[in-house]
């Protein structure tokens, strides 16, 4: 059962002189639920709202909408962690693991995640609301967050908020505003952040150490992208979807019966090993490499991938990942898979390409998304607005340069001793494959001294691997034990 407890209406802030539907500037609506969570109920709390981002003269230039969920009857709220969620795009709203991974509801969707009718939510019977208290925050232009004009009417300028380092400084400042009106400074705080959520939280990690003198004690990555290896090309970058050819073939039936009669985690490390062993070192030779050396590479390629020696040797072993889309299934179904769930199945217009007409999992995740979240928040959370609730948000150009994320996540670890890592992938994940990640993860730190402090999870689903029922239960059983890990229990922060 909920009740509206108050609705509060800055109405003297909201601005509206330049624009035909308001955006509220400073507004809250609190609502109370109840849920079951592993078997046992309890009540809790939502605040739903919009708080500011401020300029140095301490006016509103941007309104971020969040919604904040506290455990009721909590007798010390300090020692409780506080979570502070955020998808990625850049430009995508935090709807993703707010209505299907961590959040007390989630998709009405079968086992697997594929949509079903009627469209809605249901019950998290697994949420980490139970451990944690949780905050889903929207970037500038994501859901209903917007830019505020000044007293002039006057826009401030799109690139204060639209780039690597502007997106952490200015998020950093609302994270800082958030813990000081809620009252969350001595309680131990996590950011996670999915996708491209991956970069703005390792930035976070040591801009809110730094500037806002806030220190965390986890950051968690999930389905993280890593710009430094990302659409950069080159060896590395080609070598590392090796492993996820290997598992997506894997899960087509494409392998030859070496590998095909074993489980999949069984198979990975040896894929891996040759990526890195061997793949890289002939795709860094470049033109220079020895014929022998060339085909024997194509052959063992073609083993690991499920693709034919010819088209690998057609690419000089350098195969895109929009290739193996449209390929693995050319010659059976004369399907395409998807880019972030490989599960997935598309049909284009012609077998013949080198890339698919749409993505098959994207297309089939919206059906269900967009509907539950404009639904949940107007009929669930209260809260009410004529503004459009952006799935994907305009946010381009978005300026990528001086890209220090990795590193600035190394060097918050290394000033925080508490401050640990948690990865989580999906093996069937072709934007941002999780081999990526094991090995952002082994950049990160190279001196060593720190990777115990680094803890990677994979799972049997692709970029959004809470979606599949098996993955969304031990996805979250393994926050929980995160959470547990990355605990201070009473011990000094020191080496």
């Amino acid at each position: 059962m909920k009740n509206i407890l108050f609705y509060i209406s800055l109405t003297s802030l909201f601005i509206g002189s330049s624009q035909s539907i308001e955006v509220p500037v400073d507004t809250m609506v609190t609502t109370t639920h109840s849920t079951t969570v592993k078997g046992v109920k309890f009540d809790y709390t939502a605040e739903t709202g919009m708080q500011p981002v401020w300029d140095k003269e301490g006016m509103p230039i941007a309104s971020l909408f969040y919604t904040y969920y506290t455990l009721n009857n909590v007798k010390n709220r300090a020692t409780r962690p506080l979570i502070i969620s955020f998808n990625g795009g850049p430009g995508s709203a935090s709807v993703w693991m707010h209505v299907a991974y961590t959040g007390p509801r989630i998709l009405n969707v079968d086992s697997e995640g594929y949509p079903v009718q009627p469209y809605g939510f249901k019950n998290n019977p697994n949420s980490i609301l139970d451990e944690a208290d949780i905050v889903f925050v929207n970037p500038v232009n994501t859901a209903y967050s917007r830019m505020l004009p000044n007293k002039e009417g006057e826009m401030p300028d799109r690139e204060q908020f639209f780039g690597i380092n502007e997106d952490i400084k200015y998020l950093a400042g609302w994270i800082n505003t958030f813990v000081s009106r809620k009252n969350r400074w001595e309680s131990p705080k996590y950011i996670i952040g999915e996708s491209y959520g991956g970069t703005r939280v390792m930035g976070l990690s040591l801009e809110l150490q730094q500037n806002q003198w806030m220190y965390l004690n986890g950051v968690i990555l999930v389905s993280p992208a890593d710009y430094k290896v990302l659409r950069v090309g080159g060896p590395v970058s080609s070598a590392l979807n090796l492993p996820y050819y290997t598992a997506t073939a894997w899960y087509h039936n494409k392998l030859p019966e070496a590998l095909q009669s074993k489980d999949l985690l069984d198979i990975l490390p040896e894929s891996e090993a040759y990526a890195i062993d061997t793949l890289i070192p002939a795709l860094a030779k470049g033109g220079f490499i020895d014929a022998a050396e060339k085909m024997a590479v194509s052959e063992k390629m073609a083993y690991y991938s499920g693709l034919s020696q010819k088209v690998i040797l057609q690419h000089n072993l350098d195969v895109p990942n929009s290739f193996f889309w449209k390929e693995l299934l050319r010659d059976d179904t004369g399907q395409t898979i998807g880019r972030l769930d490989s599960r997935y199945l598309g049909i284009d217009k012609k077998e013949s390409g080198d890339s698919p007409d749409y993505s098959a999992e994207l297309t089939s995740w919206l059906h269900s998304f967009t509907p539950a979240i404009n639904h949940y928040i107007k009929s669930e959370l209260k809260f009410t607005t004529d503004l459009k609730y952006n799935m994907f948000g305009s946010v381009h150009p978005w300026n990528n340069d001086d890209d220090n994320t990795r590193d600035n996540l190394r060097l918050a670890m290394a000033q925080n001793p508490y401050l640990k890592v948690l990865n989580q992938s999906g093996y069937y994940d072709g934007a941002t494959t999780y081999f990526n990640s094991k090995y952002t993860l082994s950049q990160v730190d190279p001196s060593g001294k720190m990777k115990e402090r680094f803890t990677f999870k994979g799972y049997r689903s692709g970029h959004m691997m809470y979606l599949r029922n098996e993955d969304l239960i031990q996805a979250n059983e393994d926050l929980r034990i995160f959470l547990k890990e990355s605990s201070a229990n009473g011990k000094a922060a020191k080496y």
